[in-house]
């Protein structure tokens, strides 16, 4: 992490608090989509109010649904591990995930 981005002089804790605003941007943008969701179904009669409450998905619907739990998961770990410097900090993870994709391509 270059110093210009060291806010507070410990790669680990800079690392923890980008995970924290992940984490804040993701909640807040699922939290409103997810209400209005619930009211304009609930406005439009398809739901009544409270019913989301006591959805009980498929076994289709919950892997699709642990399909995503999993990849969100897997963007927050990537914040902790990712490795160089905070221009491209990614560099590293790019280089191998593409060299693996290469192999594969052969």
């Amino acid at each position: 992490m270059s110093e210009e981005f060291d806010f507070f002089g410990d790669a680990n804790v800079s690392k923890l608090f980008d995970l924290i605003l992940e984490l804040g941007m993701d909640l807040h943008i699922a939290s409103t989509r997810i209400h209005a969701l619930e009211m304009q179904l609930v406005r439009t009669g398809a739901v009544k109010p409270g019913e989301i409450d006591n959805f009980r998905p498929t076994e289709s619907e919950k892997a699709v649904l642990d399909k995503n739990r999993d990849e969100f998961m897997s963007r927050l770990m990537r914040i902790i591990t990712e490795a160089g410097p905070s221009e491209h900090p990614l560099r590293q993870q790019w280089d191998e995930t593409v060299a693996k994709r290469n192999a594969g391509n052969k």
